[in-house]
């Protein structure tokens, strides 16, 4: 499912775009993260396709070999282990993942210089070289094998980024997180079950709510926010700090004033952590002392309060 990592690291985003252009409201901001939030999952089942598309290419291959005039013995007798891979051909054949591929309109049919640019990354890497010439034929070594081409090729596969960047700029952010999903759904696959267990969007109807909510309270208390961080940062001027430190201070204290059950702790966290991948070097380290500071404030004043145990 989503985190709630990746649904804040959304509404940042969805905050941010919200200052940048005056004609967006509120409700079309929402409406513009609830977007960016099913994209996310669209390319969770997006990449579930993409392993089976290079092994149709492999076998493809194949029979282009069985069929020339003058065949080699490696022609003949190719090493079919990978295109008969049994999770690969579970994920093609698996009716709930084709139905969701179906109804969300994703395909890889127009990229077939990625597949082919794919697959001859893929021979060439270490992990699937000891695959092929191992003679153990098991499942769980099928869904190894699987699991290592989406975390270790993948990610930082050139090709990819650039053909998902022309396909949605919603996924710009998002391959890293989505990779570790698809990995997870692929080794929690047993030989056993017919089906395969798809991982939920969300962990429970509230984490929908959440970032929901976490969008509305940022976006309506930005001014007032923002006048109490001008007060709070001695020989800062508000206007001087970067635009995204400024949405991840905002957003975070609009998270601690708004959600009493989510201890401040994990929310100064998370938002230090954000602030390591969005914005300076430098910012971890400034968005943690200023949002200790006003916090702290905060607490102090009453205008937060946490409910629940450890959650100060």
């Amino acid at each position: 499912m989503l985190s709630r990592r990746v649904l804040r690291t959304k509404v940042v985003k969805a905050v941010y775009a919200h200052k940048q252009r005056e004609d967006l409201t509120p409700a079309v901001s929402e409406k513009n993260l609830l977007a960016s939030i099913d994209k996310a999952y669209d390319l969770y089942f997006h990449l579930l396709a993409l392993v089976p598309e290079i092994a149709e290419y492999a076998a493809e291959r194949i029979r282009i070999g069985e069929n020339k005039k003058l065949p080699t013995y490696d022609d003949l007798h190719p090493n079919r282990k990978f295109i008969e891979n049994k999770v690969i051909v579970r994920l093609a054949e698996d009716e709930e993942l084709q139905a969701q591929l179906q109804s969300r309109k994703l395909s890889w049919a127009n990229n077939r210089d990625l597949v082919v640019a794919l697959y001859n990354a893929l021979i060439r890497q270490p992990f699937y070289q000891r695959y092929m010439l191992s003679e153990e034929r098991s499942f769980r070594e099928d869904a190894q094998l699987v699991s290592d081409i989406y975390m270790t090729m993948l990610e930082e596969f050139e090709p990819l980024e650039n053909a998902l960047e022309e396909q949605s700029a919603l996924w710009n952010d998002d391959l890293g997180f989505l990779l570790t999903m698809v990995s997870r759904t692929v080794l929690s696959m047993r030989e056993a079950h017919d089906k395969i267990k798809l991982i939920p969007q969300f962990k429970s109807d509230e984490d929908l709510d959440y970032a929901k909510s976490l969008l509305r309270n940022a976006v309506a208390s930005y001014e007032r926010i923002s006048l109490l961080l001008d007060n709070s940062m001695k020989n800062w001027d508000i206007e001087r700090v970067a635009l995204m430190d400024q949405i991840i201070l905002i957003t975070a204290i609009a998270e601690a004033e708004n959600f009493p059950s989510i201890p401040v702790r994990v929310t100064m966290n998370e938002y230090i952590d954000i602030a390591k991948y969005y914005s300076t070097d430098s910012s971890s380290s400034f968005i943690n002392g200023v949002l200790d500071r006003v916090i702290t404030q905060l607490t102090e004043e009453g205008k937060i309060v946490k409910s629940g145990k450890g959650l100060l």
